[in-house]
């Protein structure tokens, strides 16, 4: 039996004031907006008039920032620099987010996706190119072990650690399992890893999206059910977690756990997904919440799937508040 709404309810109550470590990559979300004037003479491009620049957290960020949104207490854990977006990420993380474990040596460049928008006066801007930039530099050394040895500092006290993994170095297999190994199983320790996800071994629980989990077992999955049974049970295997939710997008999510059927959740909301920007860390910050709050893996889940529809729904990199979770359990019940 699916778990109740009124158990639902209580956990989202539960989230409020649990200490979460967020430990990763940290990347500045650079919108700069514009309205479409004309296309140039000089090529077949369109012409945008400058309107606004927006910087938001990125990356680990937006896990810390959808922690926080959701009531918990969060300890970000991450490299900045000292550089104009750096001071600017700095400033806009959110005032439940503690700065204090930031690491911040000069010289370090922080790594900036700028989203190109452009539209008319009376339409929704539209994402029309992206331009990264240092997202691809490699950490060094020093500032890794320094970045390590804050996290050993914040996870004292904690209620849960999610590692955001977007491949730059700062997170290695080995430093998470052994950190894991440290505060012990009782602590729920999560990881979101975009290239290297099968490498952590022996933590809580993942959450990669489908295509994630296509390329790191080299299968296709689409809508073959056996497929993604045996694609779940082999990463399950591999990654030796409690827990591994498959995100689907318009599918609904996919959990599964080692000697218990797979629970398969459909999709909360409209399948017109307005923004996807950011949305795996939306359902990764409410998962590690409500473990951290003593859920089950499927209420976790659950909750996940109604905070992950509510996010696409809105464009850019977005949070969703513990208010606007609850009016979706609530909204959720009464279709059954």
């Amino acid at each position: 039996m699916p778990p109740s709404t009124d158990r639902l309810v209580r956990l989202i109550a539960a989230c409020r004031g649990k200490r979460i470590v967020v430990f990763g990559d940290l990347i500045a979300d650079e919108y700069v907006s514009g309205r479409i004037a004309r296309v140039s003479r000089e090529a077949p491009v369109l012409i945008l008039e400058y309107d606004t620049t927006e910087i938001v957290p990125g990356g680990a960020g937006n896990a810390a920032s959808n922690v926080a949104s959701l009531g918990g207490d969060v300890r970000l854990v991450s490299l900045v620099g000292r550089d104009e977006p750096g001071r600017r990420l700095f400033k806009v993380l959110p005032k439940r987010v503690e700065r204090r474990a930031l690491v911040r040596p000069g010289g370090f460049r922080t790594p900036i996706k700028t989203r190109i928008l452009a539209g008319g006066i009376h339409s929704a801007k539209q994402q029309v190119v992206r331009i990264d930039r240092y997202t691809s530099e490699p950490v060094s050394e020093a500032h890794r072990q320094a970045v390590e040895r804050a996290v050993k500092r914040a996870v004292r006290g904690a209620d849960a650690v999610l590692v955001s993994d977007y491949g730059s170095g700062l997170v290695t297999p080995k430093f998470v399992a052994d950190l894991a190994r440290k505060i012990g199983p009782r602590i729920p320790v999560l990881i979101d890893s975009r290239y290297a996800l099968t490498r952590y071994r022996g933590l809580t629980a993942c959450t990669p999206n489908e295509s994630e989990v296509e390329q790191v077992l080299g299968v296709k999955i689409d809508d073959r059910g056996a497929a993604l049974e045996r694609a779940g049970r082999a990463l399950l295997k591999r990654t030796g977690m409690r827990a591994v939710l498959i995100t689907r997008g318009s599918r609904g999510m996919a959990l599964f756990e080692p000697g218990k059927p797979t629970v398969h959740i459909p999709i909360f909301g409209s399948d017109q997904i307005a923004d996807v920007t950011g949305a795996g860390d939306t359902v990764m910050a409410t998962m590690t919440l409500a473990l951290a709050a003593g859920g089950s893996y499927e209420e976790a889940a659950r909750l996940a799937n109604y905070a992950g529809g509510l996010v696409v729904m809105k464009r850019g990199t977005a949070t969703v508040s513990a208010k606007e979770l609850r009016g979706a359990v609530l909204k959720g019940s009464e279709r059954f």
